[in-house]
């Protein structure tokens, strides 16, 4: 005896794929497993454009408006250095999602939080744009998260 009822007309059947409608958690669990393929792409391109900001500071002082007197004050030069260095390894950190590799979702959430505070400590220099990249961030850390193994789901 089946444990599913017969099907009624126009109503289409899963078979082995589950009841109908389908849960609830497996539509949100394929949302969030999109939400991790998303967040890296997000990531190279958070990488990227973080090595372009760090050129900009190192090649030409001028291209960020000076602040007065600020609590984190740093030399451009030393904030350029800092965004080279943090989007080269959010850049391929956002590669290794994108290959599914195990170490890059622990790496990313560490790298996405460390790029948050960067921006966070920039935005005198470039405020839109920093609150643009933080928003960015919190997604990638949300999406890196939130995503639950196959395995883990089951259980």
């Amino acid at each position: 005896m089946s444990q599913h009822a017969a099907p009624s007309p126009g109503r289409p059947t899963h078979g082995a794929d589950g009841p109908w409608p389908p849960r609830s958690a497996d539509r949100t669990s394929d949302w969030v497993t999109g939400g991790v393929v998303f967040a890296g792409v997000l990531m190279l391109l958070n990488g990227a454009l973080a090595v372009l900001q760090g050129i900009a500071a190192i090649a030409e002082d001028d291209v960020y408006a000076r602040v007065g007197s600020y609590v984190y004050e740093l030399n451009l030069t030393g904030w350029g250095i800092i965004h080279v260095i943090l989007g080269a390894l959010v850049l391929a950190t956002g590669y290794g999602l994108l290959k599914d590799m195990s170490w890059a979702r622990f790496a990313g959430i560490v790298l996405a939080s460390l790029s948050l505070v960067a921006q966070f400590l920039f935005l005198p220099y470039a405020p839109v744009w920093s609150v643009i990249m933080m928003a960015i961030d919190v997604f990638v850390i949300w999406a890196l998260a939130s995503r639950q193994d196959q395995a883990g789901r089951r259980a």
